[in-house]
Formats: structure tokens, C-alpha cells, sequence
């Protein structure tokens, strides 16, 4: 992936630290995710802190929840996802 995610240290409530591959560093709040389905199980602060990396993407237990690092690098740096996803898209 063009931004992997190489760290992650819960801050604090639904805000995380994250470090990218390429050194960049940011804070996303993930407070204002919707709740439900899948995400209800962030209602459990306890489960949210179980945040792990696998692959370079931010993972909660037991493994089939996660973001996508364009997203949380978007999230992170302010960066719209269409100018990561144009930079990968041109490379032939």
C-alpha cells in the first residue's frame, strides 16, 4: 500500500496517534464514526483500545474490523483521499 500505517498509540476517548511509512505523523479522532453494525462494537471504549496494525491497517479484534490507511491518512494529515488515490493511480 502507498500509506502504510507503521504505529499506533491510543491517546485517549476515540483519539488515536498514527505514524505512516513515509514519517508523517498525525492524531485522528474517531469519535464521529457511526456506531452501528460493525462500528457498535467501538460503544466498548475498551474494545476501541484493543487497536492493533496487521498489514499496515489500523485492525480491532478479532481481525475483521478495520480502516483503510487512505482513509486515516486523510483523516490524519487533512489530505483528500482523491489526491492519495491519484498519486497511486499513475503509476503504470
Amino acid at each position: 500500500m502507498f500509506y502504510d500505517i507503521v504505529s499506533v498509540k491510543y491517546i485517549r476517548d476515540y483519539t488515536l496517534e498514527v505514524e505512516f511509512e513515509t514519517g508523517e505523523k498525525g492524531t485522528i479522532d474517531l469519535s464521529d464514526i457511526e456506531k452501528k453494525g460493525i462500528f457498535s462494537r467501538f460503544k466498548d471504549l475498551d474494545y476501541f483500545r484493543s487497536v492493533y496494525i496487521h498489514e499496515d491497517v489500523l485492525t480491532w479484534p478479532p481481525g475483521d474490523l478495520d480502516i483503510a490507511p487512505e482513509t486515516i491518512y486523510s483523516m490524519a494529515t487533512g489530505k483528500p483521499v482523491t489526491d492519495i488515490t491519484d498519486k497511486t493511480s499513475k503509476v503504470h
